[in-house]
């Protein structure tokens, strides 16, 4: 049995004036702190070396390039919280009503007035991907860090933090626990206790997931359905190219990729050879073999099909547990078919079918880029995008997109980077599998890989986290904790509570931290105590 652990997006304005008065005086306070180093720095830099406070930097055109300009990781520290904390603050409401950050995903890389790059989320599904865009400035907390800058003050180790954490996370409400934190900074581990033991890490599997996805097909990669025609039998074949995103609804606020705008185009082409009745049939075969996940039916995913609208829910649910259609490839086909008849063509009843190499391409249509796909999977704990993503690492590499194949793949790109895997297993990629085991280690050196900035393909694992008390599955917690400081990826199983991201402490440090507890029988103490555990972090001024 599943704990579902998503919940539908509450607005976030409400909180905004509770979260201002709460996160004024951390600002003070890192400001404070800060002021002093910067003063120290900005003699030694030379001429033209780095900017003047208010000038604007932007990145170069292409996403995987890099910035102007040597940097550290303070850029990350202020995404990663201080500077969202600022924005949230000023900007009322930065959300849309499913959750997705609008403003912040533009500011996801910052440096000095925080200038970032447009993942063209908002832009026509359809549309071949566009250049970045400049972004709307971010308020200023850390600036005039460049040229040869050291990052703001190391994380401290020793005594002062595991007087501050241990006794928090021996609760007896945790059970058995793995716990991790690391100075993203150094990557020195500053806490520590059990980070290598291998435990069931639910949904903060999908950290994993997506540092995979990343590493093989970086984050301006696109999933395309396509619609194509045999023109001796006169058949359209509906071709799922992997994207649970496609939607058939009217309102498409989150730039999704159009079975509306597929069907109209499709139209168009037929009616331009003069085609006005066709055969309809859908084409599933980019995913061999099973579609149920070893867990059956369950309403946190559906059938895993590379065919799907609106993640085959019945309702009209963006996130979160929902009733799901049997077949959703079955369905699609039938939503484009009457779609079709709208715009004048007449099509049979569809049917599988696999689409040769002599059916031409009359329509396509792409899903936003790979780096919000990211983020959206993280922010809701998305199911059925995490599973989609797994499989596009597999294909992506050569493998096989069955669960298997996928694992396998995640697993390959992974030891890419150089983390430490000794323990884990992968299973799928939601973490909905109890099969699956990973280290708090593990997550945590994923978190640090997330934010160095010779890899700035991983950033949207950072800028996905869920904000304590505003987006997605940590809109409801820390009221009266680190809002808007903590981001974190929860996971949540039947025993299993556990809770990986990052933190900036009151003085301007950014900590990764990963806490695991099986053996949990009380989920709503245990995620309590894991929330205490990553607020006391956010409080630490631990010397």
């Amino acid at each position: 049995m599943v704990v579902p652990e998503l919940r539908p997006w509450r607005a976030a304005r409400p909180h905004v004036a509770r979260f201002a008065g709460a996160v004024r005086p951390r600002l003070a306070r890192t400001a404070a702190a800060v002021r002093p180093r910067l003063a120290r720095l900005r003699p030694s830099r030379p001429a033209g070396a780095g900017t003047a406070a208010g000038s604007r930097i932007t990145r170069s055109a292409a996403w995987p390039g890099t910035w102007p300009g040597a940097w550290r990781f303070t850029v990350v520290a202020a995404t990663a919280g201080t500077v969202l904390a600022a924005g949230a603050v000023t900007a009322a409401g930065p959300w849309d009503s499913t959750g997705q950050r609008t403003a912040e995903q533009d500011r996801a890389v910052a440096l000095e007035a925080t200038r970032g790059t447009d993942h063209g989320g908002r832009g026509n599904a359809g549309t071949p991907p566009r250049g970045p865009r400049t972004a709307p400035s971010a308020p200023s907390v850390l600036t005039g860090l460049g040229g040869g800058a050291t990052t703001v003050k190391s994380a401290p180790g020793g005594k002062a933090l595991t007087g501050a954490l241990a006794p928090l996370l021996k609760s007896p409400a945790l059970g058995d626990l793995s716990a991790s934190v690391v100075d993203v900074s150094t990557g020195r581990s500053v806490y520590g206790d059990d980070t290598g033991d291998a435990l069931t890490p639910a949904s903060t599997t999908k950290i994993a997931t997506a540092v995979a996805v990343l590493t093989a097909l970086g984050p301006d990669h696109r999933l395309t359905t396509r619609a194509t025609f045999e023109t001796d039998t006169k058949e359209v074949i509906l071709v799922g190219g992997g994207d649970p995103t496609l939607t058939a609804r009217e309102k498409n606020p989150t730039g999704s990729a159009s079975l509306r705008d597929l069907a109209g185009r499709t139209a168009a082409a037929l009616a331009e050879r003069g085609v006005r009745e066709v055969t309809l049939s859908y084409d599933t075969t980019l995913y061999p073999g099973g579609q149920r996940h070893p867990i059956g039916v369950n309403p946190n995913l559906a059938a895993l099909t590379p065919l799907m609208a609106d993640e085959a829910r019945r309702d009209n649910s963006a996130a979160g547990p929902a009733d799901r259609v049997a077949d959703p490839a079955a369905d699609a086909a039938r939503k484009f078919g009457a779609l079709l008849k709208e715009h004048g063509i007449k099509a049979t009843p569809p049917g599988p079918s696999k689409s040769t190499t002599r059916a031409g391409t009359l329509a396509a249509v792409s899903s936003p880029p790979l780096a919000t796909l990211v983020e959206r999977m993280l922010t809701h704990s998305d199911n059925d995008l995490a599973e989609a993503l797994a499989r596009q690492t597999a294909i992506a590499t050569g493998g096989r997109a069955d669960f298997a194949g996928a694992s396998a793949a995640v697993r390959a790109q992974l030891q890419k980077l150089g983390v430490p895997l000794k323990g884990a297993v992968f299973k799928d990629g939601s973490g909905l599998d109890r099969g699956n085991r990973l280290t708090a280690g593990l997550l945590t050196a994923l978190l640090v890989k997330s934010g160095d900035p010779a890899r700035p393909e991983l950033r949207p694992v950072l800028t996905g986290l869920p904000v304590a008390g505003f987006t997605g599955t940590l809109a409801g917690r820390y009221a009266d904790g680190a809002a808007g400081v903590v981001r974190a990826k929860t996971g949540t199983l039947t025993g299993v509570n556990a809770l990986a991201g990052t933190v900036v402490d009151r003085e301007g440090r950014l900590l990764a931290f990963a806490f695991l507890a099986t053996g949990t029988t009380d989920p709503t103490a245990a995620q309590a105590a894991l929330d205490k555990a990553a607020t006391a972090l956010a409080a630490c001024g631990c010397r």
